[in-house]
């Protein structure tokens, strides 16, 4: 057996594991470089740690530690209870509210499961009140969270333009922006529509809104905007004109803002520390590193020849869209996204097929899929929504994801690939 294909097979047994036995996927890629990269390829440390990604730990520390302190100050309520007084009452348009709530969360820097994990109690709370679709509600806060979740200056983003521009590939950022956020509010209208929506009363909900104030008033997490919550939404907003205006690192200005927030208000940046997405961390920069270990060792170029190979370029990219979304269903969309687009370059250097649409597709594939009740923000949202049938609300999110599999690559590959783009 070749080099090349045992490093391949160590990859799929790194995603079944982690799949299976609830191991870090990036705990485990670090064994998977050492291993193959010292006992197959006969690498050294200094060769090993050559793929670390260095930039995306910064910029994954840095936006995920801002928004931390976010959280820890309260700003992320008082954000959702005034987005929520802006619907004036009207019950159709909460679904819509929760879709804009997580998708502008994910879009200025949380984590997808964390922007979920804010949003979903909340959504399904609401959805029991009014008699909404538990599946449409959930539905809606997943895919307002892909939504935003490729901004220039989201994580998702980051990682994804990070990666294209390491491998040298085209690259649009704003393509794939509007690409994810296009597809998933098409998505939301459809579910909305099959799941009742439309049928939802338009009756004033104020006095509802009201108690749900005052009860959070009489909590923690009060609906007042103090000095800590008005300088994190000026840091946030800091933190978009920095990155879009000025073009400045995401991870280092984030940094930069989130310690001065934590000089001025040490006891939230302490608790704002200690939330840091570490997992998603050691994820990243695991998988990455061992993407690292392949593509030293020649198996991206063997794996993207082998693709290339099937003879049919259109073909192929519709094989590593759906390879995309199944893999992704069960295990980290952010890993399938690591190891997926470094796999295709060899495919994508040769012409045929466009760089950015591509991208693009494969992207959308591996995130859109995150509503199955395997994945973090799928599991989110079966244990946040009260009053259920748990069983029963399973196998909705099971059908929905399995739905979404089937389609979307499909769809995706006949509007971003086929035509072309970039």
């Amino acid at each position: 057996m070749s080099d090349e294909l045992i490093s391949i097979l160590v990859l799929v047994v790194v995603f079944v594991i982690a799949t299976t036995r609830s191991i870090n996927m990036g705990a485990l890629s670090f064994a998977a470089a050492f291993a193959v990269g010292e006992l197959v390829a006969g690498f050294d440390a200094e060769q090993i740690f050559a793929g670390f990604p260095g930039d995306l730990f910064v910029v994954l520390v840095g936006v995920t530690y801002l928004f931390a302190l976010a959280r820890a100050n309260g700003t992320t309520d008082w954000l959702v209870h005034a987005a929520i007084r802006m619907v004036g009452g009207r019950v159709a348009l909460i679904p819509w509210v929760m879709f804009a709530i997580s998708g502008v969360l994910t879009a200025i820097g949380a984590v997808s499961p964390a922007a979920v994990a804010i949003v979903a109690p909340l959504a399904l709370s609401f959805a029991a009140r009014y008699r909404i679709s538990p599946l449409l509600m959930g539905a809606m806060v997943v895919h307002g969270a892909q939504g935003g979740g490729f901004s220039p200056i989201s994580i998702y983003g980051s990682i994804v333009n990070g990666i294209v521009e390491r491998e040298k590939l085209p690259g649009n950022e704003v393509t794939l922006f509007l690409a994810s956020l296009v597809v998933n509010m098409l998505i939301a209208a459809v579910v909305f529509v099959v799941c009742g929506g439309l049928k939802l009363p338009r009756t004033d909900t104020a006095a509802a809104a009201a108690s749900d104030e005052e009860a959070a008033a009489s909590s923690d997490a009060d609906t007042r905007l103090t000095p800590a919550r008005i300088a994190t939404l000026v840091a946030l907003v800091a933190l978009v004109v920095a990155v879009l205006a000025f073009d400045l690192d995401a991870g280092l200005t984030a940094i930069t803002l989130a310690v001065a927030l934590s000089a001025v208000w040490p006891d939230h940046g302490k608790r704002a520390v200690n939330e840091i997405t570490w997992p998603t961390v050691l994820l990243i920069c695991g998988v990455l590193t061992y993407v690292g270990v392949l593509d030293e060792m020649g198996t991206i170029t063997y794996a993207g020849n082998a693709v290339t190979d099937i003879g049919v370029p259109l073909l192929a990219a519709l094989l590593l869209c759906y390879i995309g979304a199944i893999i992704s269903a069960f295990a980290s969309s952010v890993g399938i996204m690591g190891a997926l687009i470094p796999l295709a370059v060899p495919f994508l250097s040769q012409g045929h097929i466009g760089a950015v649409g591509m991208i693009a597709a494969l992207t959308v594939s591996a995130t859109v899929v995150d509503i199955s009740p395997f994945s973090t923000n799928g599991a989110l949202v079966l244990a946040a929504a009260p009053d259920v049938d748990r069983d029963r609300f399973f196998r909705q999110l099971m059908i929905y994801g399995g739905i979404m599999v089937v389609v979307v690559p499909a769809a995706v590959w006949l509007t971003m690939v086929v035509p072309g783009l970039g």
